[in-house]
């Protein structure tokens, strides 16, 4: 036999073994536990919506699907663990908006948003909303805690989630719009600024609706608007800002989930069609409503290219307003 045909067939051979275990993988899998980077805190408005979709899939998949927390630095240093985890499918990362605008404020992170991951669905996509602490705020209305921050510059302070989070710019928008001085307090997610707003230490956060719907509804917290152009379902008492006097203060927050690059396609299309299996269980969709969300089916490509257009749109809005790091 010719001694080329050989060695292209030990070659194919070889290659042919080389590419079979990934193969067998990808048909096993899921075959031990997943794992859900949330690069924030536990108790946050991630964890509202990672953990009931985690529980779904446990039960979809017949295998556990973990929650890690790793918090830091407005949710970059989960993205740049989850970026480098090994691409079998075992590992993914829940993003959020916070994640297309860490590019306009941390010039030197190490991973790409949109180069290092594959975005595989986009899960919830609540509003914020103003919350204060009823009893170190006395203002009842938008309109009255305007009034007050002015009345009093640079005496209150607002938590977020961290630097360069929705919550951080979302009180630099409202700064802007209403010409007072507030002052920014980050903290390690939304689950540490929610516990230290409703024991008092901070008066007012803006946070998602993900986070805050509980502690609205114990009465732990009052909310005096939502940062959307329409109500929501789960609150519909609550005036949207415009209505409360305070047009153009609209920001939304947004989850979804990701993979590190190089995850097997065969794997992804798999967990989209449980995602989308997920997404319509009668308790996904009661949790989503409790937490002011609807239902996305914004898969693969097309959450590709939204979360191209939100780096490019919070990147507008970090060089209007002028917004720097704590």
């Amino acid at each position: 036999m010719n001694s080329k045909i050989v060695r292209f067939a030990v070659l194919a051979l070889i290659a042919g073994v080389l590419s079979a275990p990934s193969q067998a993988d990808a048909q096993s899998w899921p075959d031990k536990p997943i794992t859900f980077i949330v690069p924030f805190a536990a108790g946050g408005g991630t964890d509202a919506f990672a953990r009931p979709l985690a529980a779904q899939l446990d039960t979809q998949l017949g295998k556990r699907v973990l929650i890690e927390n790793r918090a830091g630095a407005g949710g970059t240093v989960g993205a740049s663990a989850a970026s480098k985890a090994a691409p079998d499918g075992y590992t993914f990362f829940m993003g959020a908006a916070h994640h297309a605008i860490a590019p306009s404020l941390y010039p030197n992170l190490d991973y790409n948003i949109e180069k290092d991951f594959i975005a595989v669905a986009l899960i919830a996509r609540p509003p914020q909303v103003i919350v204060v602490n009823p009893d170190k705020v006395a203002a009842k209305t938008l309109a009255e805690f305007i009034a007050y921050a002015k009345a009093n510059p640079a005496q209150l302070n607002y938590g977020s989630a961290g630097a360069g989070t929705t919550h951080h710019l979302a009180g630099e928008l409202f700064k802007i719009l209403t010409k007072t001085n507030i002052q920014h307090v980050p903290y390690r997610g939304a689950g540490p600024a929610m516990q230290d707003l409703i024991a008092g230490h901070v008066p007012v956060v803006f946070d998602g609706m993900g986070s805050s719907a509980g502690p609205i509804r114990a009465g732990q917290l009052r909310a005096l608007a939502v940062a959307a152009p329409k109500r929501v379902a789960a609150f519909p008492d609550l005036p949207t800002a415009a209505e409360a006097g305070l047009p153009g203060f609209e920001v939304a927050t947004w989850y979804g989930l990701f993979a590190p690059k190089n995850t097997p396609p065969e794997i992804i299309q798999q967990m989209t069609r449980e995602l989308q299996k997920a997404m319509q269980a009668a308790t996904i969709k009661e949790a989503w409503e409790r937490n002011g969300s609807d239902v996305p089916n914004v898969t693969g490509p097309a959450f590709a290219a939204m979360v191209t257009s939100e780096i490019a749109r919070w990147k507008k809005v970090v060089t209007e307003a002028n917004v720097k790091l704590d």
